[in-house]
């Protein structure tokens, strides 16, 4: 879920930077001493669990949490099937977070003007701050027989826009065994740190980095592991969970609909992994992944507008790492992902995407020029390169009730080679494009019932990153928000 902002500009409010700090600290004073919580809506609703059965804090899994949904939203007992549920029994959940949140950005170019004549341009810091919403999710699942279950998401943007965020159906324990399992349509793929379950909802704060990073000037936006994609999966575990393993083979178009990017261009998606218990400190997970695909960078054209679904010219690019699941007793966790990622020197020079969908399957560009085209007797730049690099994620949580939880996050990204290389006529810094960022905050949740959750939630984020100002110079953008983020 990310938030969009339409605000007033406030070039200088540090006095209101002190006092909503002030204010967020005795918030938290107050409401730190209430109940213990209870559970959350759709599931809940149907099995009478309590929410610290599934969560560490909602939306985020616990090891039970992950093994319900490894199952396929089941616990395997009589209940499983709709058939046995009250008819009146309906698995929805709405969830939608008003906010008020400030958003500071260091270097923005802004005209200047003489006689009501824009006469050139100079950097500014630019603030915003208000009172905004975050889009709606409408998220139904369950099971439509046992071992036939479903999710579908249709999600909206603040200003009502919906589009299908997750569609998909699930045949799970194929033959009776929990290592057969086969998935189709819309999905996550199986990140063992979910991006769709963060606790974080900042506009940089509220992705993972790691998953979405893309060089300066690359044109590759097929490699993005937090978005839902389109495609298939198989997925296998033991009886206990302690053992995974997934496939899944999905279409080079970021999770695009209609076939409107490469004609014949698919991704594998593979992930392994594997759990120890620790005694007293929990059940520790080491894991691996790799995402290995192709992608068009030639379309043709008419009129000089790319064909939607024409790509061809598929060139090749790859995303692995490894993941770590660390818990030391009951209230801490340390979550980690690495990752090395490369794009063939066609994308580091921009080509892959001209037809620039909107994220529903609709192209914007219709007319040219578009972004950079393939076309035949096309050449690359002297001294064009495959750009690589190397990032990394590490988020922990503190536990300090099943109402009470305190989330810190630290992201680097760092260029390892750059697509135009010492032999190029504009040769790119080493550095350019580094991203380094750190979140802060917490979720309090005052009660949550069969019915409905709520959680106050309070959140920071910082985020450096070289090279991309106006002037090519570095740039800090930073971001506070409270809000009410409630589901039901």
């Amino acid at each position: 879920m990310r938030t969009r902002m339409k605000l007033r500009i406030c070039r200088n409010t540090p006095y209101v930077q002190h006092f909503l700090v002030t204010a967020l600290l005795l918030t938290f004073l107050i409401l730190s001493g209430s109940q213990n919580a209870n559970a959350i809506p759709a599931f809940a609703r149907k099995y009478g669990l309590r929410c610290s059965a599934c969560h560490e804090s909602w939306p985020m899994l616990n090891y039970f949490g992950q093994k319900f949904k490894d199952n396929g939203y089941q616990l395997m007992n009589d209940r499983d099937a709709p058939i046995w549920q009250n008819p009146g029994y309906w698995p929805v959940t709405f969830r939608m977070t008003p906010i008020w949140h400030r958003v500071s950005t260091g270097k923005v170019a802004e005209d200047t003007y003489a006689a009501g004549t824009i006469t050139g341009a100079t950097q500014t810091r630019v603030s915003t701050s208000g009172f905004d919403l975050s889009g709606l999710d409408f998220h139904t699942a369950g099971t439509l027989e046992k071992n036939i279950s479903f999710y579908l998401l249709p999600s909206s943007d603040p200003t009502g826009t919906f589009h299908f965020e997750t569609v998909m159906a699930r045949l799970d324990n194929l033959g009776g065994s929990p290592w057969l399992n086969l998935k189709l349509g819309k999905f996550e793929l199986d990140n063992l740190l979910s991006e769709k379950r963060i606790l974080t909802l900042t506009g940089n704060g509220g992705i993972y980095q790691t998953y979405h990073f893309i060089p300066v000037g690359d044109g590759n936006i097929f490699g993005q592991m937090g978005d839902n994609q389109l495609g298939m999966e198989y997925f296998g575990h033991s009886a206990d969970d302690r053992t995974r393993v997934s496939a899944a083979l999905i279409s080079s178009s970021d999770g695009n609909v209609n076939l409107i990017t490469g004609a014949n261009s698919y991704t594998g998606f593979f992930t392994a992994s594997q759990a120890f218990d620790t005694g007293r400190l929990g059940v520790q997970r080491l894991g691996f992944y790799a995402m290995v695909g192709d992608a068009a960078t030639y379309y043709p054209t008419s009129g000089g507008v790319p064909i939607p679904g024409s790509g061809i010219g598929n060139k090749g690019f790859s995303r692995e790492g490894f993941v770590g699941q660390f818990y030391f007793g009951q209230h801490f966790d340390l979550q980690v992902v690495t990752q090395h990622g490369s794009d063939n020197a066609w994308f580091g020079q921009g080509y892959g995407d001209p037809i620039a969908t909107d994220g529903n399957g609709t192209a914007t560009c219709t007319a040219a020029p578009c972004p950079p085209n393939n076309v035949p007797g096309t050449t690359l730049p002297v001294g064009a390169r495959a750009p690589t690099w190397n990032g990394a994620t590490f988020e922990a949580h503190y536990v300090y009730s099943p109402q009470l939880i305190f989330i810190g996050r630290y992201e680097l990204e760092r260029m390892s080679q750059q697509a135009n290389g010492p032999g190029s006529l504009t040769p790119s810094a080493s550095n350019l494009g580094n991203i380094t960022t750190y979140t802060i905050g917490y979720r309090y949740n005052p009660f949550m019932t069969s019915r409905a959750g709520f959680a106050w939630h309070n959140e920071y984020n910082w985020m450096h990153q070289d090279g991309v100002a106006p002037d090519g110079s570095n740039l800090n953008t930073s971001e506070l928000l409270l809000g009410f983020d409630f589901d039901f």
